[in-house]
């Protein structure tokens, strides 16, 4: 009993040491973890200054339709549209033949579409194409070549082939069903590029950096995950969103410093306080660096309602110039609830405010003005934005 006394902490004592390693393994995994997912990769919060996509807009025409298109009459251009394109190949028609079309088959269309930056000559991009006239459907139309222009008057693309319309309707007796939109679709890969964009990416000795957001702090942070990484002074902050980077010359080593730059990571700073109200809706978002100071609310409620009766007057059996009128009773009430003096301790963190706010039950069009009114007393840490 002695001995087996004596072996038994003996073992317990050599197991230790595995066990804490493996508690302190995973705590720092965690840690590491836990670092890694707060973390910010430099290229979801900046972009590189000449890496943008262009906006192309055209007008053009969709036809074989079935009977749902332009009505003539009222859509001129759209016969002014057809008669043109006849003409480019080689059909002129008179003004009173052209003023005689009627042309139910065809619609007058906008096609608009994304030019990604370094599209190449023969690329296929998505087009989206929108009626601009009074045409019932464009389902099961065709485009017709139709060039796109960018903003300097260019044509960089041009686009056609047959539409994609999510929607879907059907009429009959003057009835009328219809899921969606029967008057926009979309062609995939409707668009072939024709001419490329320059980009400033290979000019010079280096690039700019411009951040989504104007922020000191994170621009001097992105500065200085980039000088860790390359090298200092290899990169200077000039302002709340803009950093200049030294890069390399040669166009394969440039691409490939900026791969690496972009993976970075940085802590994303605490953003300031902001409170976003939309008037429209009531909607209210604020932001976790809200808090809230202690204050004092008196809210209550102010109802009025209004109800009209019809009442008909008519003249005496023999009256013989009186007439039947109907005349309007109106009966207006109104009701104040009273409002009882609330008291807000100190909120330091969302939650709390969002505790606070919803122990006055007031509904969100409430909040707006109960939120204003702690702003205007200097209780509310934040800054109010109407949209």
């Amino acid at each position: 009993m002695h001995a087996t006394v004596k072996s038994s902490p003996s073992v317990i004592s050599t197991r230790r040491p595995g066990v804490w390693f493996l508690i302190g393994l995973v705590l720092f995994l965690g840690a590491a973890l836990t670092d890694l997912a707060h973390a910010t990769r430099i290229k979801e919060i900046a972009a590189v200054d000449g890496v943008r996509s262009n906006q192309l807009t055209g007008f053009g025409l969709v036809v074989g339709l079935d009977g749902t298109g332009d009505q003539t009459t009222q859509m001129p251009y759209a016969t002014q549209g057809i008669s043109n394109y006849l003409q480019q190949l080689g059909i002129t028609l008179s003004a009173a033949a052209a003023s005689q079309l009627q042309m139910k088959n065809v619609a007058a269309v906008l096609v608009t579409a994304e030019l990604p930056a370094f599209a190449r000559p023969g690329q296929a991009i998505d087009v989206t194409v929108s009626s601009m006239g009074n045409a019932k459907s464009i389902k099961g139309g065709m485009l017709i070549s139709t060039p796109l222009k960018g903003a300097d008057g260019e044509i960089y693309a041009v686009a056609q082939g047959s539409l994609v319309v999510a929607g879907a309707g059907a009429a009959a007796g003057g009835s009328k069903v219809q899921v969606n939109h029967l008057s926009a679709g979309r062609i995939p890969n409707g668009a072939q590029v024709e001419r490329i964009v320059p980009t400033p990416l290979q000019e010079g000795n280096g690039i700019t950096l411009g951040l989504e957001a104007s922020d000191f702090q994170t621009a001097h942070d992105v500065a200085q995950a980039i000088n860790q990484r390359f090298g200092e002074g290899r990169a200077h902050a000039l302002d709340g969103r803009t950093i200049r980077v030294a890069a390399p010359v040669d166009p394969d080593a440039r691409v490939t410093f900026i791969a690496e730059m972009e993976e970075l990571t940085i802590a994303p700073s605490v953003p300031s306080a902001k409170v976003v109200i939309n008037s429209r809706t009531g909607s209210i978002v604020m932001n976790q660096a809200v808090s809230l100071g202690a204050c004092a609310i008196a809210h209550g409620n102010l109802s009025i309602s209004i109800s009209t009766t019809p009442s008909v007057s008519q003249p005496n059996a023999l009256s013989s110039t009186g007439q039947t009128t109907v005349t309007q009773k109106s009966d207006i009430q109104i009701k104040q609830e009273p409002g009882m003096l609330i008291q807000l301790p100190a909120a330091p963190q969302l939650s709390d405010v969002v505790r606070a706010l919803n122990s006055l039950g007031a509904t969100p069009q409430d909040l707006l003005a109960i939120l204003q009114a702690i702003k205007a007393a200097g209780a509310l840490n934040a800054d109010l934005e109407v949209i």
